[in-house]
């Protein structure tokens, strides 16, 4: 099949799709980028598995990346790389530790993700109709990654609070519950969403940049939208290499939000907790300058970049699969019984 440079937004309609009608493999031209069928459930299933395997699969970069950006890290937290952290966290607090709330990032990574990739294709869908008479629109991509941020962040946001707490060095904290207990009773409900609007901050246009560039890659990579892995691979850890190093400073700032570190706090007389993202960035500032908002940037990045990859990667196969599926029952349930 010869590839040309313009970008090919393809449908599939489902009347004149032979092969699947008969149940055959959904080879070639027969896959398209997302077919107009395609159900909600598959989307938020896609979604669902695709968000727990990104988090989970990196997770221990994740956990250094956290107390690389602490600002006011004890002595025995100060780390020259990523691959030095958790060698001696391994040694020093144990083989699990860099695991160490994995178990609330993936409660809420799965109904998040299921939210934020079926809005994000729906309202991609719908923008691309009104814009570019259905054809690939950046505008509609940017649009539909930063509403379906809202959803995704308004059900991971307390998963965050709780699982940056539990990954910080010398973290208090006996377990899952006992966080949770112990952040509601001292500082109430409100804390679980205090980093909220910084967490929007930060990823509307993380999201934007993501999708844009992902889109982006995908017209030069795989113009006819067909399921190629390697397309969704390269794409993926392209849209999240960038999107993470261009706001590692909102993500310093959700940290310390997050974490409400005490030692850095107290050394900029600060009493109480700290809220609001005009004042977390006056205290980042205020306690390493500018160098202090690219505080572990190389872990984020290193984060990011496979995280997002297996993300569209798992996505775009599952579904693949699933309209794979459902295009084979058709001509069952469409014959009826006999």
């Amino acid at each position: 099949m010869e590839f040309r440079t313009d970008p090919v937004v393809a449908t599939l309609d489902m009347s004149e799709s032979n092969e699947g009608r008969d149940g055959k493999s959904l080879e070639g031209d027969d896959y398209e980028s997302l077919p107009p069928t395609a159900s909600l459930a598959t989307h938020m299933t896609a979604g669902a598995v695709a968000g727990i395997l990104e988090h989970t699969v990196m997770y221990p970069v994740d956990s250094v990346k956290t107390r690389m950006q602490s600002l006011q890290p004890d002595p025995k937290a100060q780390y020259r790389s990523v691959y030095e952290a958790l060698c001696r966290i391994v040694r020093t607090e144990g083989l699990l530790r860099p695991l160490r709330g994995l178990n609330i990032t993936m409660m809420g990574a799965g109904p998040a993700h299921a939210l934020y990739f079926a809005c994000y294709e729906r309202v991609k869908r719908a923008l691309s109709d009104v814009i570019q008479n259905g054809g690939n629109s950046h505008i509609a991509n940017g649009v539909a990654g930063s509403l379906a941020t809202v959803l995704h962040d308004a059900v991971m946001n307390p998963a965050e609070v709780v699982k940056q707490r539990m990954q910080m060095y010398n973290s208090p904290y006996r377990g899952l519950l006992d966080c949770v207990r112990t952040v509601r009773r001292t500082e109430g409900l409100a804390a679980f969403y205090r980093s909220y609007s910084t967490q929007l901050t930060m990823n509307i246009p993380f999201q934007a940049v993501h999708f844009i560039t992902y889109e982006l890659m995908q017209e030069q990579l795989n113009p006819h939208r067909q399921y190629h892995p390697a397309s969704h691979i390269l794409s993926g850890a392209a849209a999240g290499a960038v999107s993470a190093a261009v706001t590692t400073p909102l993500d310093v700032c959700k940290t310390l939000l997050n974490t409400q570190e005490n030692v850095a706090l107290s050394s900029v007389h600060i009493s109480g907790h700290l809220s609001g993202m005009v004042n977390a960035f006056r205290t980042v500032y205020r306690l390493g300058g500018l160098p202090a908002f690219f505080k572990g940037v190389q872990a984020r990045v290193i984060y990011q970049m496979p995280s997002t990859a297996i993300a569209w990667s798992v996505y775009e196969f599952f579904k693949y699969f699933l309209t794979k599926q459902q295009l084979q029952r058709e001509p069952v349930t469409a014959a009826g019984p006999s």
